[in-house]
């Protein structure tokens, strides 16, 4: 490096050595030497002597030859020492000056370390007051927590309902106070505890089936259990819900149970109210329908002897009055059925003109002995058959008259019946219009309200009981139909009734020919099964009797060729549902046909839901219903049957047969299509096995056994119906009935009033079974 403080012969010699070399730059300065020497040597001898010597100019130059090289050399090295000086003080300058410059920045990073050093201080400060103050706030809101959930314990264990929480793996892991009261344990002896440790085996399958299936549909569960606390049965309402985390996986389950114990006995004794009350109403019915029915006899009979105007009319009066107190008892009855949704609509074919025809008659009578004028219209063709049914369309008609002419003291009351052809079909329109006081316009939309009565214009009540209204809108809603009402005061009132009409063919008596059925005939009732097969027999058929459920099984996978089964529904080993449903259950069996005996259609329809059936028969039977029956399953040719064959009892001799001791029509029935001597016979079987059940009846109430007395009394009933003994049927049911809840004494009591029944009832179908002879 050549320093700037150099001359610049220095510099230039500097720089060259430093290009050159010091060789070549040695070479070059002796050159310029010698060249300068000879230059100046001959200027100088030119000037001084005013000529130039070649020997002295030889002698300068080569004393400047000879002189040169050393000074050269000296001047060379001097100026490497010199080079060599500047270039380490350059060195060491730049040294210095990285050295400064590395110190100030360590300076600088060290000043910025300082602050970042304050600044992590007063960070680290004020990290430590948060974490204080975070600490603090944990700590207040762990106590709230600890607050909170001991608040929330004591709310679940101060709880009535008891609850409980079980993991994914079934186990207990968390339960309150009234869990531990139900179960008997601790929850520390609880906790931990999988179902099949805790509950009673005969408990468990029923919690594991419903766990199950919470677990597997991922729904809440809602059911009633019956579980013993301590020594008596609780009965609760247990909610059962899955406990579902965030990823929709399930992690356990909820239950929550109520105590429902009380609402149980209440609705139980609400069932019982239900059930006595209807007792109450069939007795008092039965008990009242027998005196009434004796004067509704006796004043028909009246009315067709020779009286004079004023007896007529009294007799009318008293006829007419038990008419509307039979009707006040079917309203009462109706009340009941509606009350618990009971009301059956049984259709049959009737002509709607003599439907009509029988309403005129009766409507006329009570308007006769009224006074009052009444009148008929007809409009449309109403002289065809429809699916109605008679009875509650009749009870709807005549409660409408009744009040028709209850409140019209003069004018008339007209009932206009007319057909309407709707885009729905055919409809049956009667309109009862009276001239009577009229309804105040305010209480028409409570016309139809239970035992409500709108006051006269005196403000009076109105006389009456206030539910005929009430149940004849019932029927009509029953029958699909629509009842309306429209009044002016003091000028009358118009009731209008409209009934969807189910045309049909005039339905004929049948009888069969040309083909016999194997029939099963499944009854336990030896009376029974005569009876029923007798009927069969008379038709053609072949019948095989199964007094069990077992036997009638048996013979369905043996017997090949059977074409009907008729099942009775309460047999002593297998009922007739589980029977059926053994059957139905070989596809083979796809199409036997299955017909059930029952006395309650209604209940036996509902035991076999969902269970392949073709039909259900009453009992006691009825031909008519079993030969349509039978011609609907196997499209038998029907026949007409001559009614001249037919045996009645005359009138004058029915009119000293008490109907409430017998069912004549069901008797009539079995004599027409059996013949007087095969119903003999039955009497005669009946009479037989008659001291058998009420032997099997004391023997049973001896033993305590209630559910043998039940089964007993049944078998009894069915006897009874087949042959006719209405009342001991009656009583019978009534035994059935009351056989489990009833006291021992009521048992007793209904045991010895059966015998005097029986008895009666005996006497009173020989005397009737005479009478059919003559």
């Amino acid at each position: 490096m050549i320093d700037s403080s150099l001359s610049p012969w220095a510099r230039i010699l500097s720089s060259s050595i430093t290009r050159f070399g010091e060789l070549k730059t040695a070479a070059i300065c002796y050159a310029l030497l010698i060249v300068v020497s000879l230059i100046l040597s001959c200027m100088f001898y030119y000037v001084a002597v005013g000529e130039v010597m070649l020997v002295d100019i030889f002698a300068v130059v080569f004393f400047t030859a000879v002189v040169s090289p050393i000074i050269i050399s000296v001047l060379i090295n001097s100026i490497r020492q010199l080079d060599a000086s500047y270039a380490y003080l350059d060195t060491a300058t730049k040294q210095e000056k990285l050295l400064n410059q590395t110190l100030k920045d360590n300076i600088s990073r060290l000043n910025i370390e300082i602050d970042e050093r304050k600044m992590a201080f007063h960070a680290k400060h004020r990290a430590i007051e948060e974490l204080r103050h975070e600490i603090a706030e944990r700590k207040k809101t762990q106590q709230e927590l600890a607050q909170q959930g001991m608040l929330l314990r004591s709310i679940v264990d101060s709880s009535p309902d008891l609850f409980y929480y079980r993991d994914n793996n079934g186990v207990f892991a968390g339960c309150n106070k009234m869990f531990e009261q139900v179960m008997g344990k601790s929850s520390l002896e609880l906790i931990g505890k999988t179902a099949e440790e805790i509950y009673p085996t005969h408990f468990l399958p029923e919690v594991l089936i419903t766990d199950n299936k919470v677990e597997e549909t991922h729904t809440a569960l809602t059911l009633d259990v019956e579980y013993p606390v301590g020594s008596e049965k609780r009965w609760f309402e247990m909610r059962k819900l899955p406990f579902i985390n965030d990823d929709g996986e399930y992690i356990g389950l909820l239950a929550f149970g109520r105590d429902i114990t009380s609402r149980k006995e209440a609705a139980q004794a609400l069932e019982t109210a239900y059930k006595d009350k209807g007792k109450f109403i069939a007795t008092l019915s039965h008990e009242l329908r027998t005196p009434l029915n004796g004067i509704v006899g006796l004043t028909r009979m009246l009315l067709d002897t020779e009286l004079d105007k004023q007896q007529r009319s009294w007799c009318n009066t008293v006829f007419s009055s038990a008419e509307t107190l039979g009707n006040i008892f079917n309203d009462i009855i109706d009340l009941d059925k509606i009350d618990r949704e009971q009301l059956d609509i049984v259709t049959d074919s009737i002509n709607v003109s003599d439907f009509i025809n029988d309403v005129v008659n009766f409507a006329g009578l009570i308007a006769e002995q009224k006074g009052l004028e009444f009148e008929i219209q007809r409009k449309g063709m109403l002289d065809v058959y429809a699916k109605l049914d008679p009875t509650r369309l009749r009870q709807v008609v005549w409660n409408l008259i009744n009040n028709a002419v209850k409140f019209t003291k003069q004018g008339q009351v007209q009932l206009e019946c007319r057909r309407e052809n709707r885009a729905c079909g055919p409809w049956l329109v009667m309109s009862i219009t009276d001239t009577g006081q009229g309804i105040p316009q305010e209480q028409l939309h409570r016309i139809f309200d239970m035992y409500y009565k709108a006051p006269d214009l005196k403000g009076t009540n109105a006389i009456g009981s206030g539910i005929g209204l009430a149940v004849t809108k019932a029927l009509v809603s029953a029958m699909q139909g629509e009842i309306h009402v429209s009044s002016t005061e003091d000028e009358g009132s118009c009731f209008v009734v409209e009934i969807p009409l189910s045309l049909c063919i005039a339905p004929t008596e049948q009888s069969y020919a040309g083909r016999s059925l194997n029939i099963l005939l499944v009854e336990d009732v030896p009376l029974n099964a005569e009876i029923a097969t007798n009927l069969l027999e008379q038709r053609g058929h072949e019948v095989i009797w199964a007094e069990t459920g077992e036997d009638a099984l048996s013979f369905v996978a043996t017997e090949d060729d059977l074409d009907l089964v008729l099942l009775d529904m309460q047999l002593p080993d297998i009922n007739g549902d589980e029977v059926a449903r053994q059957i139905r259950e070989d596809d083979y069996f796809d199409k036997l046909p299955i017909v059930v005996l029952t006395a309650n259609v209604r209940s036996a329809e509902e035991e076999l839901e969902g269970i392949s059936i073709q039909g259900a028969l009453a009992k006691p039977i009825n031909t008519t219903k079993l030969d349509k029956m039978l011609a609907e399953l196997f499209d038998i040719k029907q026949i007409q049957q001559c009614d001249e064959t037919r045996l009645t009892v005359s009138k004058e001799a029915g009119a000293h047969i008490n109907t409430d001791l017998l069912d004549v029509e069901t008797i009539e029935d079995f004599v027409n299509s059996m013949g007087i001597v095969v119903f003999k016979r039955s009497s005669s079987l009946f009479e037989k096995l008659n001291p058998q059940y009420q032997q099997e009846l004391a023997t049973s109430l001896a033993n305590g056994d209630r559910e043998e007395y039940k089964s007993v009394a049944h078998k009894l009933k069915g006897a009874a119906g087949s042959v006719g003994l209405n009342d001991v049927q009656l009583h019978a049911k009534v035994m059935e009935h009351g056989a489990i809840e009833e006291d021992e004494d009521v048992l007793h009591i209904w045991l010895t009033v059966l015998a005097d029944k029986i008895n009666e009832g005996q006497i009173a179908l020989h005397s009737f079974l005479q009478q059919l002879e003559r």
